[in-house]
């Protein structure tokens, strides 16, 4: 019997031992398993890792490089700034410039109209002149007819003059001889009588009159002359260029032109 329950007991710790080598076996199993599907889950984390670590370096490289191209891309934003900054400074000089010449341009044009104006002005005076001169030449023409007229009859009259003993005078003729004869020796040098005349041409623009003796009347340039209207004093004209009836004079002082007329009458100074 004590055989028996010994032989039963091992028995049942041998199913018992066979039992539990069976679950650690299972258990061993399962383990294994998951040992594997474990290191097969760290492999795919590592694989993936690894990818991950990859893809991370070459954003850091992309990063890197976009980093470079922003810095080159700020360098030339400067760049062009600057440029665009001078060229805008340069525009605006060209501008500045522009408007000087078109202000330039204006004053040019309106002294080319000032000096238009004044170039027909003194073409008018200068026709003016011409036709005074021409008027002038031809009663200088009729004068030097008329002297010449009177120069022959002088000579006649003056023959005839005769004295009175007893008065002293002469008689009607010869009086009429000597008034006929007078105009010549009146502007004769030497004479005592003062040479006279009177202004022909006025003309402002160029400060000048001309006279109505020349150098027939014995006028040289320098000469100075008063000019009268009746009796009131109205400045002083120098001769300047002299011709044979006529003569160009200047004003001796500004305010003598604005007061001269022609028909005035000139009486040379004496020296």
């Amino acid at each position: 019997m004590e055989f028996k329950a010994k032989g039963l007991v091992l028995i049942i710790m041998l199913v018992v031992s066979l039992a539990l080598a069976a679950v650690g076996f299972s258990l061993f199993q399962k383990e294994h398993i998951k040992n594997i599907e474990l290191t097969n889950k760290v492999g795919d984390l590592s694989t993936k890792q690894k990818m991950a670590e990859a893809k991370l370096n070459e954003a850091q490289r992309t990063l890197a490089n976009f980093e470079t191209k922003f810095k080159d891309a700020a360098a030339q934003v400067t760049v062009l700034t600057s440029q665009l900054q001078e060229e805008k400074t340069a525009k605006e000089e060209a501008l500045a410039r522009i408007n000087q010449m078109q202000d330039d341009l204006e004053q040019q044009k309106k002294l080319r109209l000032d000096l238009e104006k004044k170039l027909n002005i003194a073409q008018n005076d200068m026709r003016s002149i011409k036709g005074e001169l021409k008027k002038i030449d031809s009663e200088r023409v009729k004068l030097e007819s008329k002297l010449k007229d009177l120069g022959s009859n002088s000579d006649v009259e003056l023959g005839k003059i005769v004295v009175s003993p007893e008065s002293g005078q002469a008689s009607p003729q010869d009086e009429k001889a000597a008034k006929t004869a007078q105009p010549q020796s009146a502007g004769v040098p030497g004479t005592a009588q003062t040479l006279e005349g009177k202004v022909l041409v006025l003309n402002k623009e160029y400060n000048f009159v001309v006279i109505d003796l020349g150098s027939k009347d014995g006028l040289a340039s320098g000469e100075l002359f008063s000019v009268y209207r009746g009796d009131t004093y109205l400045g002083d004209v120098k001769i300047e260029k002299v011709q044979d009836i006529m003569s160009a004079a200047g004003f001796v002082s500004g305010d003598v032109k604005n007061k001269v007329k022609e028909g005035d009458r000139v009486v040379k100074k004496s020296k």
